[in-house]
């Protein structure tokens, strides 16, 4: 994964007044948790641009009264009308503990069953996985060439080092479905094959 750094700064004030305070001043209220204990703080709107405007999964170092803490993006509350983020959780990380997290799918080639007419669908753009952080990469990548028309790929069909895929293991991550033009490939195929045995 890759790192990001974010300073924020203590805040000793709490309630919705001064969460109204922190975000008038430029600021997003925060809190990390994982910890020996909570930590509030906050971070200037700006900086956040390239964490939560991202489908990217990132490692978080967090700059806080000059300790560093590394972290993980464990949710964000955005305004319902205005859209801009108002509250921020942070889940504090350990180099000997497994984490929970989403990582992107990646679709590597071109599927068979897209040749023959058929249309891919990505059902799962996120899979949920545990691991040591160390071994959580960008994204999952997963080889469709040989996916055919109609077939599936399933969670319970993947593997990946170090990882543990937490989804259900029946449910689709992508699919090769029949278009209405392969169905009509597919019709005409078995027309032709009927035609071939009858005159043989």
């Amino acid at each position: 994964m890759k790192t990001l750094e974010l300073n924020g700064s203590p805040r000793t004030d709490f309630g919705k007044k001064a969460s109204k305070n922190v975000r008038n001043k430029g600021n997003v209220p925060c809190v990390l948790y994982g910890g020996e204990k909570n930590l509030h703080f906050q971070v200037k709107k700006e900086d956040l641009r390239a964490l939560i405007y991202t489908p990217a999964v990132h490692l978080i170092k967090l700059n806080i009264a000059e300790k560093a803490y590394m972290s993980i993006l464990q949710d964000v509350q955005f305004h319902p009308v205005s859209d801009e983020p108002l509250h921020l959780d942070f889940l504090q990380i350990f180099e000997d503990k497994p984490i929970l997290i989403e990582v992107p799918v990646k679709l590597n080639g071109f599927a068979a069953g897209v040749k023959d007419g058929g249309k891919l669908s990505l059902d799962l753009r996120k899979l949920k996985v545990k691991a040591l952080y160390k071994d959580i990469p960008d994204f999952l990548e997963i080889d469709i060439t040989n996916l055919e028309l109609g077939k599936t790929v399933q969670v319970g069909d993947l593997e990946f080092p170090n990882m543990e895929l937490m989804n259900t293991k029946n449910a689709v991550v992508c699919a090769v479905k029949l278009t209405r033009v392969a169905r009509g490939i597919a019709a005409a195929t078995a027309a032709t094959e009927s035609e071939e045995s009858e005159t043989e």
